[in-house]
């Protein structure tokens, strides 16, 4: 397995590969989640590229930027037991050789950005662009691997990918999720055994509204309120029924329809959701 610390050495690595190549960006802290992602792009791809990088841009002035979990040592060996080729290893200065100031300027786009995570977490977006838009042009992959748990930002990057004509093919993961069904999450970490159960209220909440849509329930007022009453010992941010362009929706349309939903648990900021 390669490891490529500068931009120079990606490219260069890049340009010995003729065949088809996998995209997966992380941040690190690798669990069984990104696990899913680098395994179906192996299968899917003939080289596997993985990019580490905790990307300043994303997170915000009272974020957890310094605390944010960075077991390198552990996520390479991972990487290596899975086969996977490459993995891309960049400091802050290399994907950002400009100060803020200088720096292009680039936005999510606003109708996608705008609510749930955009409008708790100011910028956020705009930082997940940032980071994106460098690595694919950096990478040039064939195939781009992210996982549906962070629905709001699949949606911005596909639409980044249609709106720049970009040559990429962006594919959606399923959602793992641990034994007791917690969504994975690198922000699990934080969480000591009393939030751990605690937390476990997300998943139920989720779980029983697909149950009542199952049973034909469909006005999304009765399933948030449904939610709410089991999130209702935790710090709920928001708890909404979208469709895909993440516009409010008063009845599940089928097949176009996410609830997304965003609790604190302690400390602990956790994101889940339902695609129905």
């Amino acid at each position: 397995m390669r490891v490529l610390e500068t931009i120079a050495a990606l490219r260069e690595y890049r340009k010995s590969l003729k065949e088809s190549v996998g995209f997966v960006p992380t941040m690190g802290a690798l669990h069984r989640g990104h696990q899913s992602l680098i395994e179906r792009s192996l299968k899917e791809n003939s080289h596997t590229i993985v990019s580490v990088f905790v990307n300043p841009t994303q997170f915000g002035a009272n974020e957890d930027f310094s605390a944010y979990p960075r077991p390198l040592e552990k996520d390479l060996a991972l990487c290596e037991k899975l086969g996977v080729n490459a993995v891309f290893l960049p400091k802050i200065g290399e994907m950002y050789p400009y100060e803020a100031k200088q720096r292009l300027k680039l936005h999510a786009p606003t109708f996608l950005s705008r609510s749930l995570e955009g409008a708790m977490r100011k910028g956020h977006f705009d930082g997940v662009v940032q980071i994106v838009l460098r690595l694919f042009h950096l990478v040039n992959p064939t195939r781009a691997y992210f996982g549906k748990k962070d629905a709001q930002q699949l949606l911005i990057i596909q639409h980044l990918v249609q709106d720049l004509l970009l040559d990429i093919e962006i594919t959606p993961c399923e959602i793992m999720r641990d034994d007791d069904n917690l969504a994975l999450s690198s922000r699990n970490v934080y969480l000591n055994a009393t939030e751990r159960k605690q937390a476990l209220a997300i998943p139920k909440a989720l779980e029983n509204i697909q149950q009542a849509i199952d049973k034909g329930e469909k006005a999304c007022e009765k399933l948030k309120k449904l939610g709410l009453e089991i999130l209702k010992n935790l710090e709920v941010d928001y708890l909404e029924c979208c469709n895909h362009k993440l516009e409010p929706l008063k009845t599940i349309e089928p097949t176009n329809t996410l609830v997304l939903v965003a609790a604190r648990v302690g400390k602990t900021r956790l994101l889940d959701n339902l695609w129905v």
